[in-house]
């Protein structure tokens, strides 16, 4: 919609599309926020499927920053991926994220995957890379490290979102 507003009307739209996102105050349904919070709580944790659906990674100040970018340079209807360079099956992310967390796999529950869920989920960025100098610069694992640290301190944050959302 946006895109035909700028073809149409010449509105200055620059489309950004990114691949997942983490970090702090991420609301406790996505992935690494709902599982990290389960272990913490001592509940189980859930993985889709076979756990081989591929994710790329993109920590939330990447992601902002290249927003930035493209509101500095971006050009005037293009689309433009953003990217953080991390790609990790669901099997992979829960497994670091057990060990960080002092779990074992008897914590996991396997469930069903979604019909329809993507195989892989990531972003090719050579044109933000190229275009603009974007490259994310947050190592995956200094990152997530310090995204568990954030949940841990901050229980009074996220618990009564759980409780609300009713989410395990």
């Amino acid at each position: 919609m946006a895109l035909a507003y700028h073809r149409t009307h010449g509105l200055d739209v620059v489309v950004s599309r990114g691949s997942n996102t983490y970090g702090s105050r991420q609301f406790p349904e996505k992935l690494i926020p709902l599982l990290v919070t389960n272990l913490m709580e001592g509940l189980p944790v859930p993985l889709y499927g076979d756990g081989r659906n591929v994710r790329d990674w993109l920590h939330v100040s990447d992601h902002c920053r290249a927003v930035g970018l493209l509101l500095a340079k971006g050009g005037p209807g293009e689309v433009y991926n953003v990217g953080g360079g991390t790609e990790l099956t669901n099997a992979d992310i829960t497994a670091r994220l057990l060990a960080a967390c002092g779990a074992g796999w008897e914590m996991v529950d396997r469930v069903a995957d979604r019909k329809g869920h993507d195989a892989r989920y990531s972003l090719d960025i050579r044109k933000i890379s190229t275009e603009l100098g974007y490259a994310p610069h947050r190592k995956f694992d200094e990152a997530l490290e310090e995204t568990i640290r954030w949940y841990d301190r901050n229980r009074s944050w996220w618990r009564p979102l759980k409780a609300s959302a009713a989410l395990t």
